[in-house]
């Protein structure tokens, strides 16, 4: 007799080790932990990179766009624009138009330290890249969409 624990993995006995979100978990904490050591030296963490290299080639966006862009939510980008500011990485000044916005830049150290960082850190996406195929990365690239698009619908089940 079926239960709604089999559907889960529980009954059916689906180790840890078996499980893709254990395996996408892993991976994206082993991309995370070499570009912290990859952006370290210019004095980055992770989410600041982002950070400048989002600006970068949106120079003028809000810290909520900025969030949107970065996947965090505005509160974390709110202290890593304020940490960013304070080291002189960026300026922020508010929208000619709409005053409580707060446009963000670039200042030319922010363009140093992302320029540091990124000779570093895209050394981490090209090994990465170069593991896999052309086809190959426009397949990992679907199936993880897919992926998500998964987790999406087993969330809105819950």
């Amino acid at each position: 007799m079926a239960t709604s624990r089999d559907k889960r993995g529980q009954a059916a006995g689906l180790r840890p080790d078996k499980r893709l979100g254990m395996n996408i978990k892993r991976t994206e904490q082993a991309l995370i932990t070499a570009k912290q050591l990859a952006v370290r030296p210019a004095g980055l963490t992770v989410p600041q990179y982002a950070a400048l290299f989002a600006l970068a080639d949106n120079p003028g966006i809000s810290g909520a766009g900025l969030a949107r862009s970065c996947l965090v939510t505005p509160q974390a980008m709110t202290v890593v624009l304020k940490n960013l500011e304070e080291r002189g990485f960026i300026e922020r000044s508010p929208h000619p138009w709409h005053r409580n916005v707060l446009e963000t830049r670039l200042t030319d150290a922010g363009r140093e330290a992302l320029a540091a960082a990124d000779a570093r850190a895209v050394l981490i996406e090209r090994a990465l890249s170069e593991e896999f195929t052309q086809e190959e990365r426009a397949m990992l690239r679907e199936f993880l969409l897919r992926c998500e698009r998964a987790i999406d619908r087993a969330a809105t089940d819950l």
